[in-house]
């Protein structure tokens, strides 16, 4: 920034000069304080009267100083995200390439990540100075006391916004705080327009109720003679997290616990009712945004990678909207990635300039162009922005901000068999929409089935369900 110039004897010198047949300055001397402030011995000779006469004038003036350049050297990070090379050199050439100083940034999956940190943790010497990773990494490398606490960090970074929700996930149910959010993915509901003629009346399409959506598809389906209500429920579909991160937590307040729970019983006997306004198709849909597309459907749920099309092709024909409530609550599965620091990290200085670097408005929206996952602050979207993302990103922030928010996590702790609690609950699906057997019989059977691999594979509850010491283990 240039700084006024200012002369101390200003006056005194425009009468010299104003005065003299032939003004020369002969001599300049500097003496620089300390601070911005410098002044200058100035020298001006002027003939008077044909003699020579010189006056030595003060001059103060503020000066530019350029900040000291800091340099936070090297910092390594390891990252069970942007794993592809492509994603990863966006990554080392976009994201971080104004961070002060040298990241080095590597990909891997998690088995690799946590086999190195856990490693050097047992060594009590490490490499690596921050991980990114989503939420189900991280207890592991809690449980064996690898994970800095990031607590004193949170007051300087409380302007940025980031949902209280998403804090208290990166306690991991504790009081410190051990890793910062820093990214996210989600479901949410995109609507065309037309639909909004058959809206039910006093229903808030900002805050929409299950009970909300069902009488909407059945209006339509009334009024045109279609269905047009859809959910990804093909076997490439995601029909498995709208059960264990939406619909579940909405109305039993958790996801595994409440499992056979009666609050269970009147949400499938709610999501039979609704199925009948659903689209006949449902079982070959994929990815919504193509039924979107076609208008084979005008209400669908889907991921929000899974919708994208739909908005940037379309943007004035479609809403994007936060994910239903139910009695229990706005459920909804976040995709939380967190950003942590190793207990052992070699440049822990740098660590945490990374964590701040990394929260910038302008580094969260690259995060977003770059790698499609979406910001957790509270970011201004330049205009470069599409439309298309814009309204997703309002819907998704407002999901993550709701006062009702019931965020439902990943499956964590059951290694290689998680995709065995999908198939529980798909098949529970099945049984009980498609073949129509009887509620409580299915939920005893497959309930059975969930807290036998709770069990054998030892995994603890994860939010929205509460803490447990061992196994997760159903209501009886």
């Amino acid at each position: 920034m240039k700084k006024t110039l200012i002369y101390i004897a200003l006056l005194a010198l425009s009468v010299l000069l104003l005065s003299a047949c032939q003004p020369e300055v002969v001599e300049v001397t500097r003496v620089v304080t300390e601070t911005e402030v410098v002044t200058e011995q100035i020298e001006v000779t002027r003939i008077v009267e044909g003699e020579s006469v010189t006056e030595q004038i003060e001059v103060t003036r503020v000066v530019e100083v350029a900040p000291e350049v800091v340099d936070f050297g090297n910092v390594l990070i390891l990252s069970t995200q942007a794993v592809p090379v492509e994603e990863a050199e966006r990554m080392r050439g976009i994201v971080l390439a104004d961070f002060p100083g040298q990241p080095e940034f590597v990909g891997v999956e998690e088995p690799v990540l946590l086999d190195r940190v856990l490693a050097e943790a047992e060594a009590g010497e490490g490499s690596v100075d921050v991980v990114i990773s989503l939420h189900g990494t991280f207890p592991t490398l809690l449980e064996a006391n690898a994970m800095m606490d990031l607590s004193d960090m949170t007051a300087d970074l409380a302007e940025h916004n980031i949902p209280s929700a998403f804090m208290d996930l990166g306690k991991l149910g504790t009081d410190a705080q051990y890793y910062i959010p820093l990214m996210q993915a989600t479901y949410i509901l995109a609507v065309n327009n037309v639909a909004l003629e058959y809206l039910p009346e006093g229903a808030d399409t900002a805050a929409l109720t299950w009970e909300n959506v069902r009488d909407w598809a059945r209006n339509i389906s009334e009024a045109t003679g279609d269905n047009k209500l859809g959910f990804p429920a093909s076997d490439q579909g995601l029909l498995h997290r709208f059960l264990e991160g939406s619909i579940y937590p909405s109305y039993t307040g958790g996801m595994v616990t409440g499992f056979r729970s009666d609050e269970a019983v009147a949400m499938w006997e709610f999501v039979r009712d609704m199925w009948q306004y659903v689209n006949p198709q449902a079982s070959t849909y994929a990815f919504m945004q193509e039924q979107l597309l076609s208008e084979e459907v005008w209400i669908a749920w889907d991921h929000t990678a899974r919708l994208r099309e739909a908005f940037e092709q379309q943007p004035d024909v479609f809403l994007a909207l936060p994910s239903p409530t139910g009695p229990a609550g706005l459920g909804f599965m976040p995709v939380i990635v967190g950003v942590s620091i190793p207990a052992n990290a070699p440049n822990p200085e740098g660590a945490q300039e990374m964590v701040r670097y990394l929260l910038q408005d302008e580094v969260q929206v690259n995060i977003l162009r770059e790698i499609g996952f979406f910001p957790v602050t509270d970011v201004e979207y330049p205009g470069f922005v599409s439309a298309g993302v814009r309204l997703e990103a309002a819907a998704v922030a407002q999901q993550a901000n709701s006062p009702n928010a019931l965020p439902a996590l990943l499956p964590v702790g059951l290694g290689d068999r998680g995709g065995e609690i999908n198939k529980i609950y798909r098949d529970a699906f099945t049984r009980i929409i498609i073949n129509e057997e009887d509620i409580a019989t299915v939920l005893a059977e497959e309930g059975a089935n969930l807290q036998t691999l709770m069990d054998e594979t030892g995994a603890p509850c994860w939010p929205p369900d509460p803490p447990s010491e061992g196994p997760c283990q159903l209501q009886e």
